[in-house]
């Protein structure tokens, strides 16, 4: 779960030093490998399982981590994640036979239980997602990283390379689009993942990674559950671009200079060894953080010991390849290598996620077997661009498989990988009923063209339709989280029903959660007849006033106009008068921070109908007496159908 022992490079000794232990890892990992250190006669099995935490009865973030953790001391193994409403547990490694797929399951249950049991009186409930529907961009702050020396930094470490510019942009588009500036790196604390883990022996590390690669794309399409990024419907699967966006510190230049992003899918098919990637990433990104605790590797080497390669874990843990080369030592001494497998979302359910486990690792053992090497079927460029089209599209993804076939994600997984799993699952001797549970959801799932991030969208574009965005998230989530108590799987949930979300308390939310953000705005030296025409043709009763650089100068009103043309008729003549000379010149305005409580407050004490929301002094929104009546329409609805009820 991550070298925690870690801390900012401060100085050019420090560098230099760090370095030197992570070329003598490097020579030292070499050495074991053509000296036949390693552990290549058992394979195991491990994951790590990340959650959300939700308060209970606003559904929105419970930055409440530390707290939590508070109370399991006793408990090692559950730890903190990069921000304060995130956990994550690690499961025991297996090994990979017998019913090590329903034993894990049952752990995670356990252990989820364990967590949820021990921080009830937090107010505070678990959701397994991808994405948490009710994150806010606010939420994403540093002031909610989780207060450890290592996330810190990280954090300083990232942002020291940004270049030419002091901000992260983040632009995804998908059904609705996301154009968003961030200043730090904490847009990644999004992200919440099942990361699978398979011992792979050296000798079989190269086929084995290159496979992981092929199948990266399938596994996601079948498995995508992160639709939904601060209520916008964008990607199937967010996590692949959000990730890589928020943490990319590249900028444009006038040149074609390629360089890789520090998250990244690779650049080619693995060649020999192991080595490879861990040579490739230390050519190509440069070193962020310095391990604590020193080691020489090589002295280690020497004096017949196997070295923790402290240098390099630090280094491979802030480069982040979605199949991620993984090095350990089991628990009899000796060194084990591992491909991690990070391309899976969080959710919906523990069974779901186990199932998209025995998914992944019975089509690793099965493509081994069938095909071996990979690389003389299917090209690195197909397999990169069906990653990319399967982050997008999800289940809806038409792939170049091997032999160059054009296939659908459903039937690529039930005509063709589904049997090769079972067979890859029957070949480690896996437990024959666990292998028909796991498989009969993945082809259900297909079949119903069914997974977590389809039933969202399905389900947060039906709410939309009758209610505000924000009640839309809230009522989403709370259903999710009733269908993972289920435990029924994802291709078994209903649709859920706004009445099914028994408290709903917004006032003590953020106007930006409610404002309306599609603006319709006019400039100073715009003619009147320009925004009354416009006001009445989007029937809207307040336009903002912008200067060229978005800035917020004005407001028109309903009213204003009405007053204007009611003088012009008086008079007989029409008088030509632009913007500038009716607008509100310094209207009344709210942070985007503000509650709608307090909004509602000012509007009433002020005797206004609108309220623009504005940063910095730019527009990023507004909020109007119609935002307060829907809200309010939507409470009365409630609490008649609670008297019924």
């Amino acid at each position: 779960m991550g070298e925690q022992k870690v801390s900012i490079l401060s100085d050019k000794k420090q560098m230099h030093r760090f370095v030197r232990n992570l070329l003598k890892d490097v020579e030292a990992l070499e050495y074991m490998l053509e000296n036949d250190w390693f552990e290549s006669d058992i394979t195991r099995i491990g994951a790590e399982q990340e959650m959300c935490l939700v308060d209970k009865d606003t559904f929105q973030p419970a930055c409440l981590a530390v707290e939590a953790l508070e109370r399991m001391e006793d408990l090692d193994w559950v730890e903190t994640e990069l921000a304060k409403f995130n956990l994550e547990i690690g499961a025991t490694p297996l090994e990979f036979k017998g019913k090590c797929l329903s034993k894990m399951e049952k752990e995670i249950r356990t252990n989820l239980n364990t967590i949820q049991e021990r921080i009830k009186d937090l107010n505070t409930e678990i959701v397994l997602t991808g994405i948490l529907p009710t994150l806010q961009k606010y939420d994403m702050g540093m002031h909610n990283l989780t207060p450890k020396k290592r996330y810190f930094a990280l954090m300083e470490a990232i942002n020291k390379q940004l270049v030419e510019r002091n901000a992260y942009d983040v632009r995804l588009q998908g059904v609705d689009e996301l154009l968003v500036r961030h200043d730090s790196p904490m847009i990644e604390a999004c992200n919440t993942s099942f990361q699978v883990h398979l011992q792979v022996a050296p000798d079989n590390f190269k086929d084995y990674y290159n496979i992981s690669q092929a199948l990266a794309a399938p596994i996601m399409a079948i498995a995508a559950n992160s639709p939904l990024v601060f209520g916008k419907r964008l990607w199937h699967e967010s996590r692949i671009a959000l990730f890589q966006q928020s943490l990319d510190t590249r900028t444009t230049h006038d040149h074609l200079r390629e360089r890789s992003p520090r998250v990244n899918f690779g650049n080619d098919w693995l060649k020999e060894s192991i080595l490879e990637i861990y040579k490739e990433d230390i050519a190509r990104f440069r070193v962020l953080i310095s391990g604590d605790v020193e080691e020489d590797s090589y002295k280690a080497i020497e004096r017949g010991e196997v070295p923790k390669l402290r240098a390099l874990q630090v280094h491979n843990s802030t480069v982040y390849r979605w199949n991620r080369p993984c090095y350990g030592i089991s628990e009899n001494g000796k060194p084990h290598l591992r491909i991690e497998n990070r391309v899976l979302a969080a959710g919906p359910t523990v069974q779901d996620e186990m199932a998209n486990a025995a998914f992944w690792l019975g089509a690793m053992i099965g493509m081994a077997d069938k095909y071996g090497d990979v690389t003389k079927r299917m090209s690195f460029s197909d397999a990169r661009d069906n990653f990319g089209k399967a982050a997008k599209y999800g289940i809806d993804t038409k792939f170049t498989w091997l032999d160059d076939k054009k296939i659908t994600a459903v039937d690529l997984v039930v005509k063709k990988l589904i049997p090769i799993a079972t067979a890859g699952l029957k070949k480690m001797k896996v437990n024959e009923a666990d292998i028909k549970r796991y498989m009969k959801i993945i082809r259900k799932r297909a079949e119903k063209h069914m997974n977590g991030a389809r039933w969202m969208l399905r389900a947060y574009t039906r709410l939309r339709e009758t209610t505000t965005d924000n009640e839309a998230l809230t009522t989403l989530t709370a259903a999710m989280i009733e269908n993972q108590k289920s435990g029924k799987p994802v291709h078994k949930w209903e649709l859920p029903e706004l009445n099914m979300l028994k408290k709903y308390r917004p006032s003590k939310l953020r106007v930006e959660e409610f404002m309306e953000r599609d603006l319709f705005t006019v400039e100073p030296n715009d003619i009147v007849e320009l925004v009354a025409d416009m006001m009445d043709w989007r029937k809207i009763r307040y336009t903002p006033v912008e200067n060229g650089k978005g800035k917020l100068v004005g407001l028109v009103s309903s009213r204003l106009l009405l007053r204007h043309f009611t003088n012009q008729y008086k008079v007989g003549k029409t008088k030509n008068l632009l913007v500038k000379d009716i607008m509100i010149k310094e209207p009344i305005t709210i942070s985007p921070e503000t509650t709608l409580l307090d909004a509602l407050s000012i509007m009433k004490e002020k005797k206004i109908g609108s309220l623009p929301v504005v940063k910095d002094n730019e527009l990023m929104g507004i909020i109007t007496e119609s935002e307060f009546l829907k809200i309010t329409g939507r409470l009365m609805r409630r609490l008649e159908d609670e008297e019924q009820g």
